[in-house]
């Protein structure tokens, strides 16, 4: 007798557990994890071996196959350029999105010869803009804008999010009789100086001088 009873509580149990199964939403579930497909800036060092291009993202031990995904293939077209074909490594900052085992990268942000990896500049250094002749350096934070020219005093501006359209950012800003606008382009930019290429161009008017030179998301 006491085995049926056993039994049937097993069974109700059973049938209440079926039940609430029954009552329970679709809108109950986990949701489904979708997949990001927004290119995101991938910072790593790249070399070509066994007739693969592999990529080893900076404080990682990993490696990934690198597939080129830009327009006309220039990505690996530039890289070659600084070496990467005959055997350099590279440090390099591409736009991408991870599929698998690959990197898929689709826009060049910063590649140059010397292998070693750059830490991201963070809310100090949202983007970075540089030049020669006249040598001149200019960092744009999440609270000023800092230019730094060879033989004139430093210019401090306000920052402010970038106006922003396809393949172009833009800012103006003044402060006391400080006045600063850049205009910044995706185009490849070459500085032969220091054989490094980058994403983007720069132009830069400090107080009406303007300087023109080569910028890259940091």
């Amino acid at each position: 007798m006491k085995i049926h009873q056993a039994a049937s509580v097993i069974s109700l149990a059973l049938l209440a557990t079926v039940a609430q199964a029954e009552e329970m939403n679709i809108s109950d579930l986990p949701a489904t994890r979708v997949a990001d497909s927004t290119p995101r800036l991938a910072y790593g060092q790249m070399i070509h071996y066994g007739g693969k291009t592999v990529f080893s993202p900076c404080r990682d031990r990993s490696f990934t196959q690198f597939e080129d995904a830009s327009r006309d293939g220039y990505i690996g077209k530039v890289l070659d350029q600084l070496g990467l074909s005959a055997g350099k490594k590279l440090y390099v900052e591409v736009l991408g999105i991870r599929e698998g085992d690959a990197l898929k990268a689709t826009d060049l942000n910063f590649a140059q010869t010397d292998g070693r990896c750059q830490m991201p500049g963070g809310k100090a250094e949202v983007w970075r803009a540089s030049g020669n002749e006249p040598a001149w350096v200019l960092a744009f934070g999440a609270e000023f804008v800092q230019v730094k020219r060879s033989g004139q005093p430093e210019v401090v501006v306000p920052a402010a999010p970038l106006t922003l359209a396809p393949g172009l950012a833009t800012f103006s800003a003044s402060k006391d009789s400080q006045n600063l606008s850049l205009r910044f382009e995706r185009k490849l930019c070459h500085d032969t100086m220091a054989n490094v290429v980058f994403g983007w161009t720069a132009r830069v008017t400090v107080n009406g001088e303007t300087l023109n030179g080569c910028a890259w998301q940091r």
